[in-house]
């Protein structure tokens, strides 16, 4: 190796003033602006880059580097063992892969979706909506016309009801028929409504002020309606 290359102090970079690392920086070429703690990071890693820049050429030049020198210390034996290893090697990658005992195995293959199997008694698909701001009395009012229709008639009616708690109820009816489409496959026109009912929700209580300094309680009353649809040959 060459002597081209600096050497930090015997107590390190940390043991030099400010002005010093500056006048290193400056004498190597590089920025001398910053803290000491920038100073001292720059001179460091200058000098591993030095050290690089040394064991490079002297690998280019033919001089043997310090892990060979180990390597011919260990003589015959070490070139045995480097040869054993990478027989182990080759040996490992020429062997397939073991699986463990209890392991799951994974494949690459997607799995083929299988139809359900629709049961051979009576079919029953069911939606629930929770907590809708819609009066019991104003939702059960529509819901008497759709039970026990076949659901394109019951999405006829609810789309021309003019109550507003209709779209509430169709959302709930087209979640029901997704349902049955996912679980069973089966269409529209193979369902009909078997139940159709609305049980009473928690009321929302609030106030508004009236004359005298009163205070005249309102109730924001919510409805949990639930769908039930069946297949169109059963129950005829």
């Amino acid at each position: 190796m060459t002597d081209e290359m600096r050497t930090p102090p015997e107590g390190g970079w940390e043991s030099l003033k400010v002005d010093e690392l500056k006048a290193e920086l400056e004498a190597r070429g590089l920025p001398k602006s910053g803290k000491k703690d920038e100073l001292i990071a720059r001179l460091v890693d200058d000098d591993v880059a030095q050290k690089d820049n040394v064991v490079a050429a002297d690998v280019e030049a033919g001089e043997p580097s310090p892990a060979g020198e180990a390597a011919e210390q260990e003589g015959p034996a070490g070139g045995e063992a480097a040869a054993k290893a990478q027989d182990v090697d080759s040996a490992e990658e020429a062997a397939p892969a073991k699986r463990r005992r209890g392991s799951a195995e994974t494949t690459t293959e997607q799995p083929k979706k299988t139809p359900a199997r629709r049961p051979d008694g009576e079919l029953i698909v069911r939606a629930r909506s929770r907590y809708v701001r819609s009066a019991p009395r104003k939702a059960r009012l529509v819901m008497d016309h759709i039970r026990g229709k076949e659901v394109e008639q019951a999405r006829a009616i609810l789309t021309h009801a003019p109550r507003a708690v209709a779209e509430d109820i169709l959302k709930l009816l087209n979640s029901a028929i997704a349902n049955a489409e996912s679980a069973y496959e089966l269409g529209p026109e193979e369902l009909r409504v078997v139940k159709a009912f609305v049980d009473e929700g928690p009321t929302i209580k609030r106030y508004r002020p009236r004359a005298l300094g009163r205070a005249t309680p309102i109730k924001k009353r919510t409805s949990h309606m639930t769908i039930e649809l069946t297949t169109t040959a059963n129950g005829r």
